[in-house]
């Protein structure tokens, strides 16, 4: 959910051009209108709206996928109106589901018996799939805790301060104390030594990244296990490990398959990933898969027979659409492994050229890793004339949506700007963003630095006999105000139409 704000305060008032061949009443902008109006300018009016949107191919800040075959376009829409939950009703649906679990839980290596079936669940993403886990830990750890007649009112859980917001959430939400292990420059995931020396009883689990938001980095899960069995066996708790794989999870299997981080290391007690990140499937599905049925507490599971006959659910969500169940396993069936090999090996190759011809420029550190997500993380070898964040500002000229930040503590003054290499994303717009990158800098190298308008702004007022003084955000304002009119300005001369 977005926590609503309106775009204009002033136009209280929807027009668009072409609608007016049907109605020429405008509408209301934040209240319903008391009549009708014809499908054509409904239509119309919010098209018109939305040309204004981004291209979702050059929003380079996001790792979900933005393309699919026609066919299973057409899949989606045929199923559009199916309630994903209603087992009963859409059976072969909730076979597909469980199909897919199946095949997530083999690709991760689950230790599975001949004929025995994984436990797991889709869900609306990565975040839905890490509360269901958090939760699982949460009640198996106060369980234990009754058992042993100990207090079972003060649960944490030990990440690094390079985890997405959603774990944030997940403390936040249902109260976990959050232990994160800084950051430090040049080293921007989680220390598997410091997050052991986190550990307490009160633990209910360490959460590793496979592949980190911030520079797709994966984490060292075979090391974690390792320190973590040696902290068990020492202390008598029985901390466990959750994988957040919401990205790397597809990636890992097909170019890195020696690469233990899974089911494979005994500690890893669950594991969610992103089906609408590498998973190659539009935004709204994701999986979380337990190693067995002890890891999942079965009082989570609710059953209902309301619709229909007796069926288990567990999700914090109840009702939501079928398509995309549908999408991951034609995905899975039609790529199988040896498709999402190619797509993965084809995303790497096309970073290394991203990755080559930025380092060529010589304005650039690289801050990603080569084994990881297949992500350009990199920040400016000389930021005190301009920064990432005007880099990124400029960039959208050129039509591509390309992050900055600042990492998290003990990291926060190094700023990095990152794109992220999905299946849409070729080597000829690889090739294409490194010149514009080039257009850009060049084009900074001849503004003026903000500084030099922050000078400028300040010598203003000397004449006047009284300055007031400013706020430090009146004048952060007024430099930006400032050096755009600058940009502005330089473009108005420079033969660009």
């Amino acid at each position: 959910m977005v926590l609503s704000k309106t775009a204009s305060q002033s136009d209280v008032s929807v027009h668009s051009t072409f609608a007016s061949r049907y109605v020429r009443t405008s509408l209301p902008r934040f209240k319903m209108s008391e009549n009708s109006i014809p499908k054509e300018a409904a239509f119309q009016i919010i098209n018109d709206e939305l040309m204004l949107d981004g291209n979702p191919r050059l929003n380079l800040a996001s790792f979900v996928t933005t393309w699919m075959e026609p066919e299973c376009d057409k899949l989606i829409m045929a199923a559009i109106n199916k309630n994903y939950v209603d087992m009963d009703e859409y059976p072969v649906t909730t076979e597909l589901q469980n199909r897919c679990v199946n095949m997530i839980a083999h690709l991760f290596n689950a230790p599975l018996g001949e004929n025995e079936t994984a436990v797991g669940v889709g869900t609306v993403g990565s975040s839905e799939a890490i509360m269901l886990a958090g939760l699982a830990f949460k009640r198996k750890w106060q369980n234990r805790r009754k058992t042993e007649g100990k207090p079972y009112d003060n649960p944490n859980i030990v990440t690094g301060a390079n985890v997405q917001v959603c774990w944030e959430k997940f403390a936040r939400y249902f109260e976990v104390e959050l232990k994160e292990v800084k950051l430090r420059e040049g080293y921007y995931v989680m220390d598997p030594e410091k997050a052991v020396n986190l550990v307490d009883e009160n633990t209910i689990c360490v959460a590793a990244i496979l592949g980190s938001t911030l520079n797709g980095e994966f984490e060292d899960v075979k090391l974690l296990n390792d320190l973590l069995i040696e902290k068990n066996k020492e202390t008598g708790w029985e901390t466990p490990i959750h994988v957040d794989a919401a990205s790397g999870g597809f990636i890992a299997p097909f170019i890195y398959p020696d690469l233990e981080w899974d089911f494979r290391l005994p500690l890893v007690k669950s594991i969610n990933v992103s089906g609408h990140k590498y998973g190659l499937v539009y935004a709204g599905i994701g999986w979380v898969i337990w190693r067995n049925k002890e890891d999942l507490p079965e009082e989570l599971i609710f059953h209902i027979n309301y619709l229909g006959a007796d069926q288990p659910t567990f999700t914090l969500n109840f009702s939501k659409g079928s398509s995309q169940v549908i999408a991951q396993y034609y995905q899975l069936i039609r790529l199988g492994y040896e498709g999402y090999q190619n797509v993965m090996e084809n995303c790497k190759e096309n970073m290394i050229v991203l990755k080559e011809g930025l380092e060529k420029t010589g304005r650039f550190n690289i801050v990603s890793k080569d084994e990881g997500v297949p992500l350009v993380a990199f920040s400016l070898k000389d930021s005190s004339r301009h920064t990432e964040f005007e880099v990124s500002e400029m960039l959208r000229r050129f039509g591509w949506i390309v992050p900055a930040y600042t990492m998290p503590p003990d990291a926060q003054h190094i700023t990095v700007l990152r794109v992220v290499i999905r299946e849409d994303f070729s080597r000829t717009l690889a090739e294409r963003l490194v010149k514009d990158i080039e257009k850009v800098m060049h084009e900074l190298d001849i503004l003026p630095s903000r500084a030099d308008i922050k000078m400028t702004v300040a010598g203003e007022d000397t004449n006047h006999v009284v300055v007031a003084k400013k706020s430090a955000l009146e004048t952060q304002r007024e430099i930006t105000t400032a050096w755009r009119k600058f940009v502005m300005d330089k473009k108005k001369t420079n033969g660009v139409c």
